[in-house]
């Protein structure tokens, strides 16, 4: 059975802040054990195939390091675009949204996205303690998203 909730953080660990995506997935897993009403993925970037990670479920958390959001971090609610990622190897998580409703001619979940706040993004650059602590900042707000009901998370999100 397809897990309702999708935690889903890409990023490149070999440029700094950049692995905030992936560095929350891992830190998130160690939190929650093993909670079989969540699925948690990591990638280096958001790819066509990933549409189909979007099948089954409630609700999807899309986390990716950002240098333009406000510190800590931000969150907003998705909505399926064809943007200019469509044509690209990587997908924005609005691209992959219109895949799924594209190939699965039906509206994807209600996808969040929760950017963190970076500073360095430098390949090799190591992770910044403004970033490491926005992190945690991070992952505290994930929790009370995993713990709210469909209908209050696409609100308050």
């Amino acid at each position: 059975m397809t897990p309702p909730l999708l935690v889903f953080g890409w990023g490149n660990a070999s440029r700094g802040d950049d692995a905030l995506g992936p560095q929350f997935v891992d830190r998130l897993r160690a939190r929650l054990g093993n909670r079989p009403d969540v699925e948690l993925i990591d990638d280096y970037q958001l790819m066509v195939e990933h549409a189909l990670d979007l099948a089954g479920r409630e609700r999807v958390l899309f986390v990716d390091a950002s240098l333009v959001c406000a510190p800590p971090f931000e969150t907003r609610p998705l909505l399926p675009a064809a943007d200019r990622s469509l044509s690209s190897h990587a997908l924005s998580p609005q691209a992959l949204m219109q895949v799924f409703r594209d190939v699965q001619h039906a509206e994807p979940p209600p996808c969040t996205l929760l950017a963190i706040r970076g500073e360095r993004f430098e390949l090799g650059a190591p992770a910044s303690g403004a970033a490491l602590a926005h992190l945690d900042a991070a992952l505290q707000w994930a929790q009370g998203w995993l713990a709210q009901p469909q209908e209050v998370a696409a609100c308050t999100s």
